[in-house]
């Protein structure tokens, strides 16, 4: 065949994403595997959103709501702004496509950390944009080099916090001086995936009504805390212009109806949301003791994963652990060669982790 390809699409490199259980099962030759490499909630989907499913399944001749208007109003009360602000999506990379498209013509600059959520990077290539792509300093964002690269080509600046892979933070004092530096022209987008995690005081949390009449977008999912990765659900939360810019390029059901009818389920599920943060820092807490325990190094996080350096190839150990039925991520693609990105599990899963990682990285203990 014979077809043109740009070469700014030419140059992408996949998004990886973590094989099936069912597949690395079959392939490995194991059984009643441990998945602790997607950073997904170890309790599974908040059982009010069950619920809602469950009621929804007789419509699914359907077609579901194309503006999504139960669930944009429960999204409007849970964050307390109007509803003309919000923009739902088919997950939150689903609204940074959205924004690429809409801000973003062939040869504009976008600025990223790096490393960070591979798709900031990919959608920004996808549409021909210059990537600016700032290192991360101490594992966390270094605002001031990322506001150096800003110039009048700029169009977009992608801020995740807490970061992933790392786990740090930015705090409010930090933006804030980095707002001030940002021209009129630019979007600040600040992915808060894992921002209910978070449990240091001084974490900046944007979505606020004071912050829609600025250049600012946040970035929130259903993925994580509340379980509904599956179903590939979340917002963004932005001026008013934007999101009706938005609306004119997103697909009209871009969140189909089991989402939207779980995700407002969930929203209304407190003590799910508490279950979940409750199990995720007693066990951070724990696997943080295991690792001392080892003498390894790990980074504390402000999400539900975290990174350890295992002081070898990080690709080996990820095998290894396979044998032992875990399932962790390697961090080879992200630039950390011996680090691996492991996120709480169970009690159960998190000390069947822990065991493991003893076995292959210390087996003259075994």
């Amino acid at each position: 065949m014979k077809f043109s390809i740009p070469d700014y699409i030419q140059s992408i490199e996949s998004y990886v994403p973590g094989k099936p259980l069912e597949e690395l099962e079959r392939e490995y030759g194991i059984s009643d595997s441990v998945k602790l490499a997607s950073n997904e909630n170890p309790l599974g989907p908040s059982p009010m959103a069950l619920v809602a499913i469950q009621k929804s399944l007789t419509a699914l001749h359907r077609y579901p709501d194309g503006a999504g208007h139960r669930l944009v109003h429960r999204i409007a009360e849970f964050n307390g702004i109007p509803t003309e602000n919000i923009v739902i999506g088919n997950g939150s990379d689903d609204i940074i496509a959205l924004l690429i498209r809409a801000l973003v013509q062939p040869g504009d600059r976008v600025v990223i950390p790096r490393p960070s959520f591979l798709m900031y990077n990919i959608s920004a290539k996808a549409a021909g944009a210059v990537i600016d792509a700032v290192p991360l300093k101490d594992m966390a964002m270094d605002l001031d080099a990322m506001a150096a690269c800003v110039d009048d080509t700029t169009r977009l600046v992608f801020i995740c916090n807490p970061n992933n892979p790392t786990g740090t933070i930015v705090s409010q004092t930090a933006f804030d001086r980095f707002m001030a530096r940002m021209p009129e022209h630019v979007v600040v987008v600040v992915d808060e995936a894992y921002i209910e995690f978070a449990r240091d005081p001084e974490c900046l949390k944007t979505g606020r009504s004071a912050d829609l009449d600025r250049p600012l977008v946040t970035l929130r999912t259903f993925s994580k805390v509340y379980g509904l990765a599956g179903l590939r659900v979340g917002y963004g939360i932005m001026p008013a212009m934007l999101a009706e810019m938005l609306h004119r390029v997103r697909q009209p059901f871009n969140v189909n109806a089991l989402a939207q009818a779980a995700a407002i389920a969930a929203l209304d599920d407190a003590d799910f949301l508490n279950q979940t943060l409750d199990l995720v820092h007693r066990g951070l807490d724990a696997l943080y003791a295991g690792l001392d325990r080892l003498g390894l190094t790990y980074y504390n996080t402000q999400t539900n994963f975290f990174l350890i350096d295992v002081g070898q190839p990080a690709q080996t150990v990820f095998e290894k652990m396979l044998h032992h039925g875990v399932i962790v991520r390697s961090m080879k693609a992200y630039g950390f060669p011996t680090y691996i990105r492991v996120n709480v599990g169970l009690e159960g899963e998190n000390q069947r982790f822990l065991k493991a990682l003893e076995a292959v990285l210390f087996p003259d203990k075994a």
